[in-house]
């Protein structure tokens, strides 16, 4: 159960300041802007819209928290999806080219049964389940989600992994024609993270097809994506093709873009500062007004009693 503690629920918060931005970023951001006005893309403003479809999804208790879910309109609205743009607006005015359909994720590597699975088949795979969510970014904003999906290892078992497997790699899709912020490299695309076995292997671990009964918009990573909450939300792929278990560790796309700056486990941690900023603070979107205190950041996002355990005897200021 996740622990539903009065202190778990914090004051209101303000709207999140502009995120610090590198110079380099900048400069991507410039050049997308002028890019998306070429003939052919989303004119400026238009919004990629939730899919009308339905997802019958049984609420779990046992894993939802007390905290006011995040509304409808701001976790649409506000994303972090460098595929379509640095900018927070930017997934959700040109995620609508994002072709969802047809769409097949294949699972394979250190499996006795390597598999090729229809979205639709996944989607029937298991009962649907509601899960309210934390989800805390490393650049200080959270949000907290109702998502629409089943845990990863009810997938994972599908595919035996075998004695071998002891991490779990995602990539995501590369639609270069439909994605314009991959004209920048921002990162080495296509996107890739990974997980620790017994991390994926972990019942909060889970595979997302929606939203607030609903299937998932283009801009929070349709058709299906990860939901990692413990772990700041750059490990909760969006839009995943492939998933690869292999013996070594993955190196994931902001590992390799950013090694000072990016580790692989990436747990929320308010101790650890992030190089250019702290990490014990963080804003609520859509909370409050302009001079709503700040809310402490909680170890492991406030999942500890439920996942600390998969790290004891390490060092997390070093494995970050």
């Amino acid at each position: 159960m996740i622990p539903r503690k009065p202190s778990d629920i914090a004051p209101s918060e303000i709207t999140p300041e502009s995120v610090w931005r590198s110079r380099r970023q900048w400069m991507l951001r410039a050049g997308a802007a002028a890019g998306l006005g070429l003939a052919g893309w989303p004119l400026a403003g238009a919004r990629a819209a939730a899919a009308d479809t339905a997802l019958a999804a049984r609420p779990n208790p046992d894993y939802t928290v007390m905290d006011k879910p995040t509304s409808f309109e701001d976790i649409t609205s506000y994303n972090n999806y460098y595929e379509f743009g640095v900018d927070k607006g930017d997934p959700a005015e040109y995620a609508s080219r994002l072709a969802t359909r047809p769409w097949t994720l294949t699972i394979e590597g250190e499996v006795k049964q390597p598999r090729t699975f229809d979205i639709d088949a996944l989607l029937k795979l298991a009962p649907m389940e509601e899960r309210v969510y934390r989800l805390r970014c490393v650049e200080g904003w959270s949000m907290v989600i109702p998502w629409d999906g089943y845990s990863l290892s009810t997938l994972l078992k599908q595919v035996e992994p075998t004695g071998n497997a002891k991490y779990v790699e995602f990539v995501t899709a590369l639609q270069p024609r439909n994605m314009p912020g991959v004209k920048y490299p921002v990162i080495d695309w296509p996107y890739v993270e990974g997980l620790r076995m017994d991390e994926a292997m972990h019942p909060l671990a889970m595979l997302v097809f929606g939203v607030y009964g609903k299937a998932l918009p283009n801009q929070n990573g349709a058709p299906l994506r990860l939901a990692v909450p413990w772990k700041y939300g750059f490990k909760s792929a969006k839009s995943i093709v492939t998933i690869r278990l292999v013996e070594k560790q993955p190196t994931s796309a902001w590992m390799r873009a950013a090694p000072n700056e990016y580790g692989f486990y990436a747990n929320v941690n308010p101790d650890v500062p992030h190089p250019r900023w702290s990490q014990a603070t963080e804003r609520r979107i859509g909370e409050g007004g302009l001079f709503t205190p700040k809310r402490k950041t909680l170890m492991f996002n406030g999942y500890a009693e439920q996942v600390a355990s998969l790290y004891q005897g390490m060092d997390l200021a070093r494995n970050y």
